[in-house]
């Protein structure tokens, strides 16, 4: 072999040797220094509209104040923490907070701005319960599909959608003066106000709807980003003095309650849709404690897999004394013979309140043939 021969056979040794060696040490090496999370998570899965829906209602209430102001706030905290708009609560330090499973609970404003429409309500009844996601630095764009999730007009937990269609939106109405706003065609009506403003795709809290133009399918929303750091810190240091009320201000009166067949009425409709929604812990918590004993939560979940898209036709309440019967006619979806047939049922419940929660205490049902 020639001289060049040797060489070139020397050199294609020593890059053999050479890769060998980088790829051993970038086998055992690199592993060792990566530090953090996978950047694609495998297998997740977009939730959908229904569920993102189901999910947003559940940490929405509707405030009352005893000065006669409504609206709606929702949960930012893991420590009972609502956030609301300043106007829904302005005034006063108790308020009233209804809440998706049908509870009355007792709210205390531990932060309020008077430039801002931004306040915080403290439940401790909700203390631990998850809280929504929210959107802490990224902004929304224009054409961004939203949700407005609040109490418009009285009726709790409706959904109204839109897109994003301005930004950077200033008005002022007095005392309150709004920058950098979320314009959205989704309306904001009474009752609204300090309800989520909640992407369509991840179910992630954009923004608190704050206003809306007159006689327009036009609303407004403050971005969360821009209020989240006076929010924290109301949640860590509650304020020991409110704006226009005094340390010595007594607890507000108590509200006239809402009348024992709205809310049994209410309860058994939201117990088909925690199970529409597939979420049988939820409708579960529900029951009251002698039906639970008497049913584990194996057996009730069983009772329910086959069925789907649970419709409430027709509903009727009665009441006597401190006990609701339900009665209400159905139209289910059920899997017979591996298909999926229309059924209709007549069920009956008993409702009641236990350690101050509206309970349903007893169900019964029949088929009605066709």
């Amino acid at each position: 072999m020639n001289k060049n021969g040797w060489i070139g056979l020397i050199g294609s040794a020593l890059i053999l040797v050479g890769g060998s060696a980088a790829g051993i040490y970038v086998k055992a090496q690199v592993p060792a220094e990566l530090q953090g999370a996978p950047l694609l998570a495998v297998g997740e899965q977009n939730k959908s509209l229904k569920d993102i829906i189901f999910q947003t209602q559940k940490h929405v209430v509707m405030i009352e104040t005893d000065t006669g102001s409504q609206g709606s706030g929702f949960l930012y905290n893991s420590e009972g923490d609502l956030l609301t708009n300043a106007h829904v609560v302005a005034g006063v330090r108790h308020v009233t907070v209804k809440t998706a499973d049908a509870r009355e609970l007792e709210g205390e404003v531990i932060g309020i701005s008077t430039d801002t429409d931004i306040a915080v309500v403290r439940v401790p009844e909700l203390q631990g319960t998850e809280p929504l996601p929210l959107v802490r630095y990224d902004k929304a764009e224009v054409g961004d599909e939203v949700l407005a999730v609040g109490s418009p007009l009285g009726f709790q937990n409706t959904i109204t959608t839109g897109i994003i269609s301005g930004v950077d939106r200033s008005l002022h109405i007095d005392p309150y003066t709004y920058e950098d706003l979320y314009q959205i065609s989704a309306p904001i009506e009474p009752g609204n106000s300090g309800g989520p403003l909640v992407d369509k795709k991840s179910g992630a809290v954009l923004g608190i709807n704050s206003a809306g133009l007159e006689d327009s399918a036009i609303g407004f929303s403050i971005p969360i980003g821009n209020v989240l750091p006076m929010a924290e810190g109301w949640s860590r240091e509650p304020m020991t003095m409110l704006p226009g009320l005094s340390l010595l201000d007594e607890p507000a009166q108590e509200q006239e309650e809402t009348s024992l067949d709205k809310m049994a009425g209410y309860l058994v409709a939201h117990f088909y849709d925690s199970l529409n929604n597939g979420d049988y812990v939820y409708a579960y918590s529900l029951l009251g404690g002698n039906w639970k004993e008497g049913t584990s939560y194996v057996k009730f979940r069983e009772g329910y897999l086959m069925t789907r898209n649970v419709v409430i036709d027709d509903m009727h309440v009665t009441t006597r004394d401190d006990e609701a019967t339900v009665t209400a006619l159905l139209s289910v979806d059920e899997r017979k013979d591996g298909e999926y047939v229309l059924s209709k049922y007549q069920v009956t419940y008993k409702a009641a309140y236990e350690n101050d929660q509206l309970k349903l205490l007893t169900g019964t049902g029949k088929a009605i043939k066709k």
